[in-house]
């Protein structure tokens, strides 16, 4: 059994290395789950004046440092005064100095969006007119490089140790009590303690240097990580190391007092507590990824926060209990063999796990990609196809097993039905290995004669015995001794006797083939899972395309004096996703024309029943100054004569509704003159 089973578990382990480095690999340095959607002065802009401030919209609300935004001048000397500050909804600005010459200038930014994963970048404006510059424009490098990777890696651990250790433990309260006693399990479900919670430590060193700086020798600083102990995800790596001391004193009693007690009804009232204990601490440990991740931020996060949980929890129940029981059937000893109802109660539970899966990861789907081209059109959705088709892999395999799981039996085969073993031996009938193990030679010893007809060491062993006994040297205690060495040497044999007979069944031996290959399939499945948390999903990446598609058009009406505004909007409902744009011109104090366009994110002009418009000068107490723009042709509207009465920081809010209840309001600053 070892011989065979220790290159097949080599065999996972590479693979599961292989598809993490080329997932890891292929996953790009910035991996941002937010992404910039505007700015002002906008790409590559040319304005007649020098602006007062640089302001960044995002897709979500962003965390900042005081040096996250940086304005470089020409000879890259930094311009901006004071750290970045919110404007209102995901915008951010930082203030200028006075007197900026002409020239081409370079915005630099590095920020962690909201589900805790840093984004970077840089673009350039200029003034009057460019210049050369010494300022690369490429901007930092958040979340990349060999910290980057050690993060990614310490997320594939963390995923694999709480799937380990919930669904190992689930698997043996739900599936195979008797398994608690097995020393194979007890040290998976504790293998998968020690995983997840070193990988949970690792991260939480990494984590300034993987948000930041990008340097190794910042893992030991701790002014970092006091820093990181203050953000959301320090919380919740802090809230889920809390949760693993719960889960190290549940197993202690899992492994510990339940294997120890006899009495039923004591057992079964324990086997209780520790189910409801155990889906509490389960929970706790899938709430702490889903509070600072995907589901924490976008659309209905209080919705998605307890689907996620779920999701997390039947991966754990199908996947570690896959696990369970792929090392019971190869690892448990002769004495406890795992049962066959203890497969068909497994069979149950993994049903109702792909169940649970499919319907959160339909809804998950929806509201990470939005629309059906993200599945072609971004890396989002080409990592979910392949998800995809590895679960339909892992169900068709467990499909083709469960005719061997309905036909297994723990009925030990008779000699003339012994097979070939998985190891390529011949099984010899049971009379024959009955002969082969000693026979009754051991019987001998008592009646003085030491002979048997067997030819193992048992024969030896009753010789000895027997001479013992006719030359009178021998004793009662040491005869005792050695009759129930005897015995127990008998029933080890006859244990993996009956051991090599059942494992010959067919049905269990190609459940045991089907169970590690759909282990196979798990491993690559997960790694993909990891690359997915680390990708930006297909939803905010086309509307960064969309928003920076239609700020790249708008660099004329910045040389003219006229003001372009893009905002990207998501009412929530069917057709509810698009980006409105407002000209204004001159943006000066006084009368000016307004022209507002909505499109839909792959540039498509389209109309909406109702838009409304509002300028407010907060710093003033002024506004909101509503506008009522004309419908003109298709996605178009217009408005003259429109009155700004003071120069500042104006907040332009538009009121998009496309249905009788789907609603939403965006807002951008712009500084008037």
């Amino acid at each position: 059994m070892t011989r065979t089973t220790a290159p097949r578990l080599r065999v996972l382990l590479l693979l599961l290395l292989a598809v993490t480095g080329a997932l890891l690999a292929g996953a790009g340095p910035a991996s941002a789950h937010a992404a910039l959607t505007g700015s002002d002065p906008a790409q590559g802009a040319v304005a007649d004046r020098a602006p007062t401030r640089v302001s960044l919209t995002f897709s979500e609300k962003v965390a900042l440092s005081d040096d996250s935004v940086r304005v470089l001048d020409p000879r890259g000397k930094p311009v901006q005064t004071g750290g970045p500050a919110g404007v209102g909804g995901t915008t951010y600005a930082v203030q200028l100095k006075s007197g900026l010459a002409k020239g081409t200038y370079t915005v630099t930014y590095q920020v962690v969006s909201a589900d805790s994963h840093p984004v970077a970048g840089a673009y350039t404006f200029s003034i009057g007119a460019p210049s050369p510059t010494v300022v690369s424009g490429t901007g930092p490098v958040a979340g990349g490089g060999v910290v980057g990777g050690l993060y990614a890696f310490g997320r594939y651990v963390s995923y694999a140790g709480f799937i380990v250790l919930a669904g190992g433990a689930a698997f043996v309260l739900a599936c195979w009590q008797r398994g608690a006693g097995v020393r194979a399990l007890q040290r998976l479900v504790v293998g998968g303690w020690v995983a997840l919670t070193a990988a949970t430590l690792w991260l939480l060193l990494l984590r300034g240097s993987y948000t930041g700086s990008g340097r190794f020798a910042d893992v030991c600083d701790l002014d970092l990580l006091g820093q990181v102990l203050q953000t959301k995800t320090g919380a919740a790596l802090v809230s889920r190391l809390l949760l693993l001391a719960a889960a190290a004193l549940f197993v202690a009693v899992l492994f510990g007092t339940y294997t120890r007690r006899e009495d039923g009804t004591e057992k079964r009232d324990l086997a209780f507590g520790l189910a409801i204990g155990g889906v509490v601490v389960a929970a706790g440990l899938a709430t702490s990824w889903a509070m600072a991740e995907h589901a924490s931020t976008g659309l209905q996060p209080g919705l998605a926060m307890p689907v996620d949980v779920v999701h997390l929890l039947a991966v754990a129940a199908w996947l570690g209990g896959l696990t369970a029981l792929l090392t019971a059937l190869y690892r448990a000893p002769a004495e406890t063999p795992v049962e066959a109802a203890a497969v068909r109660r497994f069979s149950r539970l993994a049903f109702g796990s792909v169940l649970a899966l499919v319907a959160t990861g339909v809804y998950q789907s929806w509201r990470q990609l939005g629309s059906w081209t993200a599945f072609t059109e971004t890396r989002y959705g080409q990592l979910l196809l392949v998800k995809i088709a590895l679960v339909a892999v892992l169900v068709g395999i467990a499909a083709l097993s469960r005719p061997w799981a309905a036909r297994l039996t723990d009925r030990v085969p008779g000699p003339g039905k012994a097979r070939r073993t998985e190891a390529g031996r011949d099984q010899v009938p049971a009379a024959r290995a009955t002969g082969e193990s000693g026979g009754t030679g051991g019987t001998g010893g008592a009646g003085g004669k030491g002979g048997g007809t067997g030819k193992g060491k048992d024969d030896r062993d009753g010789n000895a015995a027997g001479a013992g006994a006719r030359t009178g040297k021998g004793s009662g205690t040491g005869d005792a001794r050695r009759a129930a060495q005897l015995a127990r040497q008998r029933a080890a044999v006859d244990a993996a006797r009956q051991k090599r007979l059942r494992d010959a069944d067919a049905h269990r031996f190609g459940l045991r083939r089907s169970v590690l290959a759909e282990a196979g399939v798990a491993v690559v499945l997960l790694a993909v899972t990891t690359a997915l948390t680390q990708t930006e999903p297909g939803r905010t990446e086309q509307e960064a395309k969309a928003a920076t598609a239609a700020t790249t058009g708008s660099g004329t009406a910045q040389a003219s004096g006229a003001l372009t505004l893009d905002m990207p909007f998501d009412t929530g409902g069917t057709g509810g996703k698009g980006v409105v744009s407002i000209d204004l011109d001159p943006a000066r104090v006084g009368a000016n024309e307004m022209h507002l366009y909505v499109q839909r994110s792959n540039g498509q002009a389209f109309d909406v029943p109702e838009v409304k418009v509002s300028f407010t000068l907060e710093a003033r107490k002024i506004g909101p100054l509503p506008v009522n723009p004309d419908h003109i042709t298709t996605g178009h509207w217009s408005a003259s004569g429109v009155q700004l009465p003071v120069a500042g920081d104006w907040k332009v809010a538009v009121t998009v509704r496309t249905s009788d209840v789907d609603q939403v309001t965006v807002s951008k600053n712009a500084q008037i003159g």
